[in-house]
C-alpha cells in the first residue's frame, strides 16, 4: 500500500543511516586542518652595576706650620656603570682644624656640611656619560692640597706627636635614576641609601 514502510524498507534505512554516520566519522578523522606555530622566543635579562674608585698617590704628609701638602684624593664612577651620584665622605679627626685647613675641589655640590656634633663633611657630584663622564677621576680637594695653619707652635707639634690629626676619604656611587623616565633620586635621598653600605654584612 503506498505509503506504507515494510519491517524491511525499515531495516533498511537504518543500515543507510549507519554507513553515512560511520563514513562522516572516517572522513572527519582525515580532514586537513589549517595550522601554525612559531619556535620559542626566549627573553634573557641582563644585570645592570656601578663601580667606584677613589685613589689617591701623595703620601708624605708632614706639617710645617704655614707649608702647604701635596694630597690627591681622587673619586670616579668607572666605565660601564649606570647614571650615578658620586659621593666622597671626608672624616676629620678631633684635632684636625686646629692644625690643618682644605677646600673643596669645584664641581661639587655639598650634601652634608661639618658642624660641632660632626666631624665630617659629604658632597657630591652626577655621573651620567653627559654632566660628568664616566672613567673620569674628579678631585676632591682644591688645587690638590691641604694647608697647615701658621698659628700651629712647637708645643703643639709634641702633642700631635701622640695624637695626630687625621683626613679620611671613602667614595660611594648610587644610582642617580628611579625610572625609565629619568626621574632622578636627589642627592640627598641618594645619600641615605649610600649610608646602608656602612651597615651591610
Amino acid at each position: 500500500m503506498k505509503g506504507k514502510y515494510t519491517r524491511k524498507h525499515t531495516k533498511s534505512l537504518a543500515l543507510v543511516l549507519a554507513l553515512v554516520l560511520v563514513i562522516g566519522c572516517v572522513a572527519g578523522d582525515t580532514l586537513a586542518w589549517l595550522m601554525a606555530k612559531t619556535g620559542p622566543v626566549e627573553n634573557t635579562f641582563s644585570t645592570s652595576d656601578i663601580g667606584v674608585e677613589l685613589e689617591e698617590t701623595t703620601t708624605d704628609y708632614k706639617m710645617i706650620p704655614g707649608w702647604t701638602i701635596a694630597k690627591d684624593p681622587k673619586a670616579s664612577v668607572t666605565e660601564g656603570s649606570e647614571a650615578a651620584w658620586l659621593f666622597v665622605k671626608i672624616d676629620e679627626s678631633a684635632n684636625f682644624d686646629e692644625y690643618m685647613t682644605y677646600a673643596i675641589a669645584d664641581g661639587w655640590e655639598t650634601v652634608v656640611a661639618e658642624t660641632e656634633d660632626s666631624n665630617f663633611t659629604v658632597i657630591a657630584r652626577k655621573v651620567d656619560g653627559t654632566t660628568n663622564a664616566f672613567g673620569t677621576e674628579y678631585p676632591v680637594l682644591k688645587d690638590n692640597q691641604v694647608s697647615v695653619k701658621e698659628e700651629v707652635t712647637e708645643a703643639m707639634m709634641e702633642t700631635a706627636k701622640t695624637s695626630q690629626p687625621t683626613l679620611t676619604f671613602t667614595a660611594y656611587a648610587v644610582q642617580l635614576y628611579k625610572d625609565n623616565n629619568k626621574t632622578e633620586f636627589s642627592a640627598a635621598d641618594a645619600w641615605t641609601q649610600a649610608q646602608t653600605l656602612n651597615t651591610a654584612n
